[in-house]
């Protein structure tokens, strides 16, 4: 693994904002980053970021299978009483999944080490299955990189793969979101294309347009049913708000499922390493309200059972605390996880997110920052395999 410079492609924001990928600042600041690349081995994908976001994937299910036959595990990772047996019925229904994103520590000499497992939506999808893909086409065309180079990029393939197993005769379907956060509202316009490959028909509604009729039934801006619907819009929050009391009998098909608010959840942290100690993918973990933390002394990352972009990630060396990004998720139960610092390449933090679609491997996307907690403005970097 290596981090090497490259130079810009002359027209790269222009076809950016020509194929909606907007966001490639934020706040002023350079999102997406191709002044430099980082290069792997085949080896350190197949066997130290393939592999084991598989087995990691494997892992959660398993524990989903657990937790949704627990009361007290259920109340461990804040599900909401009275949406619990929601969340339980959707895993035993058998609801089908789309994709998660596992983010992982990797220096390319060790194991993969999980911070933490984005499972719910869908943030960097778009960079990670598109554009970084077309920065590799154009630097094989330009002769920059050899011929055979390739990537670990698989997900748009198995994306629109996995919409057909999951509605194999086709037929309409929502995608929601805010209409005025581009970001979110550019994302689910990718997946509504990604949908529409796979022969569905997709149709946007606003979060806030989504109404309810007299039979309980969720109906879009001009009255029609809604069966399918992927939201753009955490768990954590619907559980607690007025969408999540008509879910239980609205007869609708909601991507993500809810029993990936299970997973969506830095408490499966502790709830892995209890059962899987020493494991070399996983960092030792526990509920700050058990008094076992204490075996990680005085150097950890504290964090919110949700929590977003690093907000309100604290980390704690030798009992001096880093500055805190307040993103209001202060309050309520933590964590806390043995301190891993990302890996640091030319004076960059990086990590990556390992994506999988239904229960298989599909593709990674980078992120640096100059900081040590990746952030909404952490920037995002293209990747190839060279041998």
């Amino acid at each position: 693994m290596q981090r090497l410079k490259f130079d810009p492609r002359p027209d790269w924001q222009a076809r950016a904002d020509s194929l909606g990928f907007t966001w490639h600042h934020v706040s002023g600041e350079q999102y997406w980053d191709e002044t430099a690349a980082y290069a792997f081995s085949m080896q350190q994908i197949e066997d130290d970021l393939e592999a084991p976001t598989e087995a990691l994937h494997a892992m959660c299910l398993d524990l989903v299978d657990e937790v949704v036959k627990s009361e007290r595990l259920m109340a461990d990772l804040d599900i909401p009483e009275a949406m619990r047996d929601y969340v339980a019925d959707s895993w035993k229904r058998g609801e089908p999944s789309l994709y998660g994103r596992f983010d992982f520590f990797y220096d390319g000499t060790g194991p993969a080490k999980l911070y933490e497992y984005n499972a719910d939506t869908p943030t960097s999808v778009y960079e990670t299955a598109v554009f970084q893909w077309l920065w590799l086409e154009d630097q094989i065309a330009s002769g920059v990189l050899p011929a055979e180079t390739d990537q670990f990029n698989s997900l748009h393939e198995k994306l629109v793969s996995r919409f057909r197993t999951i509605f194999p005769n086709g037929g309409f379907m929502h995608f929601s979101s805010e209409p005025d956060f581009v970001e979110d509202r550019q994302t689910v316009l990718f997946l509504e294309d990604l949908a529409k490959q796979a022969g569905l028909d997709p149709q946007f509604v606003a979060l806030g347009d989504i109404g309810l009729n007299a039979d309980g039934r969720f109906v879009d801006h001009e009255n029609w049913l809604i069966g399918a619907l992927f939201k753009l819009y955490p768990w954590e929050q619907m559980l607690r708000d007025d969408y999540a009391r008509p879910l239980p009998t609205a007869e609708v098909t909601v991507l993500e499922p809810a029993w990936k608010s299970l997973i969506s959840n830095k408490g499966i942290l502790p709830l892995l390493w209890e059962r899987h100690p020493g494991h070399p993918n996983l960092l030792e973990a526990y509920f700050e309200s058990d008094p076992a933390h204490s075996r990680l002394g005085s150097s950890y990352v504290r964090k919110p059972l949700f929590s977003r972009e690093g907000a309100n990630v604290e980390l704690v060396e030798r009992g001096v605390a880093d500055p805190v990004l307040d993103g209001g998720y202060g309050d309520g139960i933590h964590i806390r996880q043995a301190l891993c610092p990302p890996a640091r390449f030319d004076d960059n933090h990086v990590i990556i997110g390992s994506w999988v679609v239904g229960d298989e491997a599909a593709g990674i996307g980078l992120r640096e920052d100059d900081t040590r907690v990746t952030r909404n403005t952490s920037r995002f970097l293209p990747h190839f395999i060279r041998d």
